[in-house]
């Protein structure tokens, strides 16, 4: 060896001395590295002691599984042989599960057990299961079913199912809803973390945050340490499954399971919906935002960071007493990966509550048009054409009276007499319309008895005399229909928005009980024939009185309206048996749409009645005469319509000679 080479190995020898005194720890060092292996150690003690209780309780269930793709697992099986031990730093294992020093949770992990855990606010009240590590429980706190009980959505496993399906490199599946779970509790209540660990650094954590004073749950699934050793099927989309029966929460069933469905939202499309008259499935292969399992006035909407890439809905009807439907959901959910900390993750929101139009709409306030969630369409209000009449005006003044704490009768009352007022120029000029024809009345008999008989050709000339008569007076027959036709959409829109008020929901007036659901003071149990199948076990006394209303208002009506023409037969009885059979169709409606109509009915008539004894009809007559004596130039409708006349006149004629020649040949 030369002197050159020793002098260098003596230098390195040198420097590796004098860097390892430098490098040195400290007492304090020494003393934390100690604690972390002392921590790690433990933990590892209780995840054995833990894995083999649950080897022990889930034996005989694994034996009987045949779930599992290729071999059975458990949770030992699916980590050991889905992946390489790694050896991960303190510090890693802790950024990577949201625990470090200044985090407000609480990491004291006990031995894995059935238990529950309850996270709430002012609004609802979860309950968590460890077995499956999922939501069992939701309570609604302001709200109470009609029989007077809490309002859960729903209560038990029975009730609902949350899994977490995945597998490892080697095709072994994992299902979360039969593994036990660990609860680690925030400081505040607010949070928790269910956590599924084979070590310190293999691990699933479902992860639960609930707001202040909000319906909305943050939901987070984290994978830790799994990254090499899941299928790559599993490191694209999580694969999840959400079923939930729903509960009658109403008192009328029928009209409860009128408005239940499922509602879906394409990402940044327009949302959907299944059928909620019969059982229906949908596969979805576009990308979803969420999806809804809506009831008459609440809902569960799982809402997704990432669109759901592939989705699967079901709905099936129920004829069990207590549930009306039956949901389900099978859903792909893309993931993210980070490399860094070996993490794989997807974000989620479950929105437990009300399906209230100003709630839902809340949650896209600031947020820009191409990202919003557009919950606010699960609330039924009708056609799409529609609904707008509903979200900028009947809403509007609907809240602005709620706000002033009055009765909800008294609510109704206004807003009707609002409606009332806002359409009587329309009500005004169909009433003058009538008025101008009937006045017209004596020389339109006197066109009868000129042409009498049913014959086509008499008819034809019966018409067209009439027609030109209303021209030289300047009246046009459609002129009473086009106002009513204008002020439909406000009529519709009312008749859709009350079903889906949940503001009226328990409010009692007079002797409803609930404005949202049928009255039932007159009521019986048992079938009685034809009665019980049309109209159901009662009578709605509010339905009842806006039948016997709008009877009164229509026979009213029909004599005041009365033109003079004659009509085909039947046809004058046909407003009547419309206003009763309006009986049977909203009978089980709610009491507050029945007595919007009965007030709405009863305006109507105190209108007619007003504008009958302001309106002189002699003066109506005088400017019809005079309108005769000026030239007159036909309409463009009425000059198409005498046109068409003259040629169904014309073939008539040469239907009649055909018929003649036909019969002189015969």
């Amino acid at each position: 060896m030369d002197k050159n080479t020793i002098t260098g190995l003596l230098l390195i020898t040198a420097i590796i001395i004098v860097f390892t005194i430098y490098n040195r720890p400290s007492q304090e060092q020494i003393a934390e590295q100690q604690r972390l292996r002392d921590s790690i150690e433990l933990i590892e003690s209780q995840r054995l002691e833990s894995s083999t209780k649950l080897d022990l309780q889930h034996d005989s269930a694994i034996q009987n599984e045949n779930s599992v793709i290729n071999k059975g697992s458990n949770v030992s099986d699916f980590f050991s042989a889905g992946s390489p031990y790694v050896d991960l730093a303190a510090d890693s294992i802790s950024s990577a599960s949201g625990l470090n020093d200044d985090s407000i949770l609480s990491p004291s992990i006990v031995t894995a057990k059935e238990e529950i855990v309850v996270l709430e606010n002012e609004k609802i009240r979860l309950k968590l299961n460890t077995l499956g590590g999922k939501i069992q429980s939701v309570q609604l706190k302001e709200y109470l079913r009609y029989t007077g009980d809490s309002l859960h959505l729903f209560a038990s496993d029975e009730e609902a199912r949350f899994n977490l399906e995945l597998f490892n490199r080697n095709s072994i599946r994992i299902s979360t809803e039969n593994e036990l779970f660990t609860p680690i509790l925030s400081a505040d209540g607010k949070s928790v973390i269910m956590r599924l660990q084979h070590s310190p650094h293999q691990y699933i954590d479902l992860v639960y945050s609930l707001n202040e004073d909000d319906y909305m749950l943050d939901f987070d699934i984290r994978i830790i340490g799994m990254r090499n050793g899941l299928h790559p099927e599993s490191l694209s989309n999580f694969r999840l499954n959400w079923e939930q029966k729903i509960r009658q929460q109403e008192k009328g069933r029928a009209f409860e399971n009128r408005y239940s469905r499922i509602h879906y939202k394409y990402d940044r499309l327009d949302d959907q919906k299944l059928s909620e008259s019969k059982n229906d499935q949908k596969e979805l292969s576009e990308p979803i935002k969420w999806f809804a399992f809506k009831d008459q006035y609440f809902s569960a909407i799982v809402i997704s960071d990432k669109p759901f890439s592939n989705t699967i809905l079901s709905s099936e009807l129920l004829n069990d007493s207590a549930y009306i439907k039956d949901y389900k959901a099978e859903v792909w959910a893309p993931v993210e990966i980070s490399t860094e900390s070996d993490l794989i993750s997807a974000g989620f929101n479950y929105y437990f509550g009300p399906v209230h139009y100003n709630t839902l709409k809340s949650y896209d306030d600031g947020v820009n048009n191409s990202d919003k969630l557009e919950l606010e369409e699960i609330v039924s209000l009708g056609y799409k054409w529609l609904s707008w009449v509903n979200k900028w005006f009947v809403i509007p003044v609907f809240n602005f009276f709620l706000s002033l704490d009055w009765s909800m009768g008294i609510i109704i009352l206004i807003l009707t007499l609002m409606v009332k007022i806002i359409i009587s120029p329309l009500t005004y000029k169909s009433y003058m319309s009538s008025a101008k024809m009937r006045v017209l009345r004596p020389q339109i008999q006197e066109i009868e008895k000129k042409y009498p008989g049913q014959e086509q050709d008499i008819m034809m000339k019966r018409q067209q005399a009439t027609m030109e008569l209303y021209n030289k007076a300047g009246v046009s027959p459609m002129s009473g229909c086009l106002p009513m036709f204008i002020q439909m959409p406000v009529l519709l829109a009312l008749f859709f928005f009350f079903p889906s008020a949940i503001e009226l929901r328990q409010q009692s007036f007079l002797w409803a009980d609930d404005l949202s659901t049928y009255d039932s003071l007159i009521s019986w149990s048992g079938n009685i024939p034809i009665i019980t199948r049309f109209l159901g076990n009662h009578i709605s006394i509010f339905c009842l009185l806006m039948t016997i209303t709008n009877v009164i208002y229509t026979k009213y009506n029909m004599s005041s309206m009365d033109t003079g023409q004659q009509t085909m037969p039947g046809m004058k009885s046909m407003p009547l048996i419309m206003s009763i059979f309006m009986f049977f169709f909203l009978n089980s409606y709610p009491s507050g749409l029945n007595y919007y109509y009965f007030l709405s009915t009863l305006i109507t008539i105190v209108i007619t009645t007003i504008m009958k004894k302001v309106i002189d009809e002699d003066k109506i007559l005088a400017q019809l005469e005079e309108n005769k004596k000026k030239p007159k130039k036909k309409s463009g409708f009425m000059a198409r319509l005498a046109e068409a006349q003259k040629l169904q006149e014309k073939q008539a004629r040469e239907q009649a000679k055909q018929n003649a020649k036909r019969n002189y040949r015969n």
